[in-house]
Parts: structure tokens; C-alpha cells; sequence
């Protein structure tokens, strides 16, 4: 019954996430840690999820011609290399834990926020020195608790007008591709990669959700009662992360 519970939960996880074109590894992270699995399995389990769903999420959005190379590089190059770096870095279950309920927060204020798609407003110029700074900052820490960082960076993206919600999470998806990928590296240089229990069936339910979200999110619209239920199960483990 357990295994079931957690399948189900990481689909819902996948669906919603690739709807706005993340991989879903902070929500994967968060079953996790309700489930009382370890910092170090959780990490490497949540990157190799997150590959995936973000690749299908990128898919979808590219393929509907969202998807912004101008918009992503500046950001992409700093963030692969720190991603790497913060792979490589070992954190204490506390410190990682504590980092971890932080970004869980950022993810429900971005589930729960909805940003106003406005496709007549003109997009704003990023100033590459912010692209750089920003998109470095996001890898670091993406590498160092095991997320793509999506979660980081869609939110500063649609704060500062530079993209529209489907270009942001085109953009996003790629971005979060490449940064798990690169986070998965350091972990292997470092100390190798652990993985959860039933990882195949993970990853196979992982890519239904990412499937169906990302044909939903570029298509259609979001399912708003499960985004709400979503940021419960978040919130939950956030506190449980900051508590115990």
C-alpha cells in the first residue's frame, strides 16, 4: 500500500510540475522526505526523475514554439558548471534538510501565485550580468540539494517581465534538464550516486505525469484544485523537514 501511495503521489508530482514546465524534483524530494528517506538516496533519486519529465515538459513546450534560446543560454552557462560544483559538495542531513523546506516554500508560493499571461506586453531585456549572476546562484544550489531549479528560477523570470508563462516554462524545462544532469556528474565524481527502492516503477510513472502535464500545460489549462492539494503535501513536508 505504501509503494502504491508513492507512485500515485509522484504522478500527481510529475503532472503538475511539467504542466509549467519543471521536473518536478522539489515535489519528489518532498514524498520523499514525508516517506523518511534518506538526504543522500533522495538527492540522486529526485535528479534522475527529474531528467525524464523536464526532457518531456522541454518537448512539449518546444514543439509549440515557446521555447526562447536567447532567453536561456546566459542563464544555462553559468548554471551547468555550479550545478556541477554543488553536486560534488556533501551537506549535513540538518544543513540539507533546512535548505531543502526553503526552496519547498518557494514551490508553493509558485504553485499557488498565478501569474498574469499577458502575450501583448513586450518583453523586458535581461541584463546578461543578472542572466549570469542569477542563473549561476540557481546551480549552486540546485546541485547542492538535488532539484533543477526551476522552482528558482520561472518565478524570477515572470517577476521581471522577461518571458511570458509558457515561454518561462519552455525555458525552465531545458534549464532544469541540464542542470540535474550536471548536479548527477558532480554526485558521481564525489561519492557516487544511491538510489531509491523501485526505481524503475519511479521513473515510469514519472514520465505518464510528464507526458500528460506537459500536453496539458502547453495546450490547455491547469487543474487548480491539485495545485492546491500539491502545496498541501508541500507544506507538510516542509514543516516536517524545519522540525524534526
Amino acid at each position: 500500500m505504501s509503494l502504491i501511495l508513492l507512485l500515485l503521489f509522484l504522478l500527481i508530482v510529475s503532472f503538475l510540475y511539467s504542466s509549467v514546465g519543471h521536473g518536478g524534483a522539489s515535489g519528489y524530494l518532498a514524498v520523499m522526505a514525508i516517506m523518511g528517506v534518506a538526504p543522500a538516496i533522495m538527492k540522486s533519486s529526485a535528479l534522475v526523475m527529474n531528467l525524464a519529465v523536464s526532457l518531456i515538459s522541454f518537448i512539449g513546450f518546444y514543439r509549440a514554439g515557446f521555447f526562447k534560446w536567447k532567453l536561456f543560454w546566459p542563464f544555462a552557462i553559468a548554471s551547468i558548471p555550479m550545478a556541477f560544483v554543488g553536486g560534488m559538495m556533501t551537506l549535513s542531513d540538518g544543513v540539507y534538510k533546512k535548505i531543502l523546506a526553503v526552496c519547498l516554500l518557494i514551490a508553493i508560493a509558485r504553485l499557488l501565485y498565478q501569474f498574469k499571461d499577458d502575450e501583448s506586453q513586450k518583453a523586458q531585456t535581461v541584463p546578461l550580468s543578472m542572466s549570469l549572476i542569477s542563473g549561476g546562484a540557481i546551480g549552486l544550489i540546485s546541485g547542492m540539494i538535488g532539484i533543477g531549479g526551476g522552482i528558482l528560477l520561472s518565478p524570477l523570470i515572470l517577476l521581471m517581465r522577461w518571458a511570458t508563462l509558457k515561454q518561462t516554462a519552455a525555458v525552465s524545462a531545458l534549464f532544469i534538464f541540464v542542470n540535474s544532469f550536471s548536479g548527477l556528474i558532480g554526485q558521481l565524481q564525489n561519492r557516487g550516486i544511491q538510489l531509491t527502492e523501485n526505481m524503475f516503477s519511479a521513473i515510469g510513472v514519472t514520465i505518464v505525469g510528464g507526458l500528460l502535464g506537459s500536453y496539458f500545460g502547453s495546450t490547455k489549462f491547469n487543474v487548480t484544485t491539485l495545485r492546491f492539494l500539491l502545496a498541501l503535501g508541500l507544506l507538510i513536508a516542509s514543516a516536517k523537514l524545519l522540525f524534526t
